[in-house]
């Protein structure tokens, strides 16, 4: 990262939890996240509340998982309920550098058994007056649901974010199949990092031994330097996802 660069790191966290749902690492992982020093983090799958896992492990952290995550390096930060349930939630966050000038966390949940939203954030650049809008996602398993969801995140961007405002929208798609590139290609002119820079789409999932690309960065009105899939160690045995990082010039 340099003073004229913007490094955005999204990472699907699992909770917190190893692949396997056996070990608690959310202290790796935040190890891990600072080593990435990116200016603005997408987080999926992160807890606000969580009661039983409290009682459960003697590390689970006296703050909130993004309180604990963000602490003396990301000074600003925001956090959207997905899924609430009787012993706590979980849903989105954006970790940031860089000031909100506002956010909003949108509900974009199709089924009441699988609660979806988008969360997104205007944030104000240091030493500029330039405004970039981060939008962090978690769309859902199917098809159809991902279908709404995408119109619905189209029709946030048209009506909330001006043409001559940089964006970028970091998060876990479940878009196996590429279905995303139509609307965002076509209806918002919107480019994603690792299509448009290696001519794929970066593998994620699952982090042992990626296959599916399930995790994406698309951007708008900016330039992108370098972007890397974390692939390797410590990432495959943290989270079930790869983490995906890439630089822009501001």
């Amino acid at each position: 990262m340099t003073d004229t660069s913007l490094k955005v790191l999204t990472y699907n966290i699992h909770k917190g939890f190893s692949a396997s749902n056996w070990r608690f690492i959310l202290h790796d992982i935040k190890d891990a996240m600072r080593d990435i020093d990116a200016d603005i983090v997408f987080l999926q799958e992160i807890h606000g509340e969580r009661v039983i896992s409290k009682n459960r492990f003697d590390d689970w952290p006296n703050n909130s998982q993004l309180e604990f995550l963000a602490d003396q390096v990301w000074p600003h930060h925001a956090y959207g309920k997905n899924a609430i349930y009787k012993a706590g939630d979980h849903g989105n966050a954006i970790l940031s550098k860089y000031a909100f000038v506002e956010w909003e966390n949108i509900d974009v949940s199709i089924m009441k058994s699988a609660s979806r939203s988008l969360l997104h954030g205007t944030n104000q650049i240091a030493g500029s007056d330039k405004k970039i809008h981060v939008i962090c996602i978690h769309l859902g398993l199917f098809g159809m649901e991902r279908e709404r969801q995408l119109a619905a995140l189209v029709q946030r961007i048209d009506s909330h974010v001006p043409a001559d405002e940089p964006l970028i929208i970091g998060g876990d798609f479940n878009d196996w199949r590429g279905r995303a590139a139509y609307h965002f290609h076509h209806d918002l002119g919107v480019k994603e990092v690792f299509k448009d820079s290696c001519g794929a789409y970066a593998r994620t999932f699952p982090a042992w031994h990626p296959l599916l690309s399930m995790d994406r960065i698309y951007y708008r009105g900016l330039e992108v330097v370098n972007c890397s899939n974390l692939f390797g160690m410590p990432w495959r045995r943290l989270s079930d996802h790869t983490p995906l990082v890439a630089e822009f010039e501001k």
